[in-house]
């Protein structure tokens, strides 16, 4: 048996690609430690999606047995627990109507050894995808120290503030598997722990289609679970031309045309095949109850056996389905990550430095218009060629000066890691004079003195500052951040 050639499967770095033995046309087992794991037969049809399951415990003392014991500690005399739990357990079944899970609150607050042992037990036995602990009494927290050490699941601990001292925080909030909130009644950070898992959850549950080289293949990836499904590059070309010039398809085309701040160098017959990839990617997702898709666009384009794809992406992007480009494995799962968990496209793209200003340059043929979120407004954009091959529709996407970013890439192998930057766009460039790809933005990045050290390749930018609640899902999850 033959090992896939890089150029069959995906970008990776080259420490894991040599780790690969060989695989088959439906994957095969390489061994501990290898990146791609092999995939049980008959996991090409449609894959069980269920819901994320978190189980929520109360922890606190009746507040008739402090009256007794006439000391209360923090929160202090008049906090009313009972009252607290009512409330809590309406908002978090709000939160859990929102984001399309079950969060199963324990309506019996624990209170004792005995029922923090039982609470360990059903959480064993019953394996949900994560805790939410919620205590209303500063001594609680060891129950909830004690629960983390024996689930070892991922856990959000909440507690309003005035309850939990720095010591006890400290105990738990930089714990890989532990999300510690201390904020006055904030639900947001609860929904925010809860999409969190719920990521977790549905990236186990994606199939993220590579549209590359000549064979098939059906592949795990660890740690996060996604399984990758190998298409020979030749089925989006057939794709592509099985797409005939409907009326949905001239309606894209000419909303590609209008929607445009100017139209350069393509033709009005170059926007309809645009368009005509779009709907090509969409039969490809659709067919192989993909969730994303990426692919060898550069081959493709270069053999001429399909247009640039990247209006469809940018289409795609728009609507929250994450595209990658170049078939690069680690930047699509980035898209992929920052979907889920913020609701925003990514702009995946080369990294280059305006080293006077000390300013990151990025740059590639394609990029969202709906930079915050599905929902909100377009970005302005200039329909351009392909910079690289002179070709083809491609937008030129214009982000807002001053806008704040974050840039991120998600590195996967044994240990992964999380690449994590900050900045604001400074401007973006006409492309002559400068060069490069269509869509660039100049951004200043707060993490590094020079920006020559930015790392990766590639890196996904998208709108707003997210660093610390994207470190917080990184610590979740047992994810290395780098910056």
């Amino acid at each position: 048996m033959n090992p896939l050639r890089s150029d069959e499967l995906f970008r990776m770095p080259r420490r894991d690609f040599l780790r690969m033995v060989g695989a088959g046309a439906a994957g095969m087992a390489l061994g501990p430690g290898n990146l791609l794991a092999e995939t049980p037969s008959g996991a090409d049809g449609p894959r069980q999606k269920s819901v994320a399951v978190v189980h929520s415990a109360f922890l606190y003392p009746s507040t008739e047995s402090l009256w007794q014991e006439g000391y209360y500690s923090w929160p202090g005399y008049g906090f009313d627990a009972e009252g607290h739990q009512k409330m809590y357990m309406k908002e978090v079944e709000k939160i859990a109507q929102k984001l399309a899970m079950r969060i199963a609150m324990e309506e019996k607050p624990i209170t004792d050894a005995d029922s923090v042992a039982r609470f360990i037990n059903q959480v064993k036995e019953q394996k949900p995808d994560a805790l939410l602990l919620i205590p209303f009494k500063k001594s609680d927290w060891a129950s909830i120290v004690r629960i983390v050490k024996e689930t070892a699941i991922p856990t959000v601990a909440m507690a309003t503030l005035g309850i939990l001292l720095n010591p006890h925080i400290n105990e738990l909030c930089r714990q890989p598997g532990v999300y510690v909130i201390s904020s006055l009644d904030n639900f947001d950070a609860i929904e925010a722990g809860m999409r969190m898992i719920r990521t977790a959850h549905r990236m186990r549950e994606s199939r993220l289609i590579s549209v590359a080289g000549t064979k098939e293949a059906t592949m795990t990836l660890p740690h996060l679970g996604t399984q990758v499904k190998v298409l020979p590059r030749g089925k989006l070309a057939e794709e592509f031309k099985s797409v005939e010039v409907t009326d949905a398809v001239q309606t894209l085309a000419q909303t590609y045309l209008k929607n445009a701040a100017r139209i350069l160098e393509p033709s009005e017959p170059e926007v309809l095949d645009a368009a005509r990839t779009y709907f090509a990617c969409k039969r490809v997702l659709e067919s192989e109850g993909g969730d994303a898709i990426m692919m060898d666009c550069l081959g493709g384009i270069q053999q001429r056996a399909f247009p640039p794809p990247c209006m469809g992406f940018m289409s795609l992007r728009d609507e929250g389905i994450p595209a990658g480009c170049q078939n690069d494995l680690d930047p699509t799962l980035t898209l992929m990550l920052v979907q889920e968990l913020f609701d925003r496209p990514g702009f995946q793209q080369n990294a280059s430095s305006e080293t006077e200003a000390n300013h990151y340059y990025g740059a590639h043929c394609t990029c969202p218009t709906k930079l915050s979120g599905c929902d909100g407004p377009a970005a302005p954009y200039i329909l351009r060629n392909h910079a690289e091959a002179g070709v083809g529709v491609v937008p030129q996407v214009l982000w807002q000066e001053g806008q704040d970013i974050t840039m991120a890439q998600y590195v996967s192998g044994e240990e992964p890691q999380m690449i994590v930057y900050t900045g604001k766009v400074v401007r973006c460039y006409d492309t002559p004079p400068a060069g490069g790809c269509r869509t660039n933005v100049e951004t200043t990045i707060n993490e590094v003195r020079d920006v020559c050290d930015v790392k990766g390749m590639h890196q996904i930018i998208f709108c707003g500052n997210y660093a610390r609640q994207l470190r917080a899902f990184c610590q979740l999850y047992n994810i290395a951040v780098v910056t």
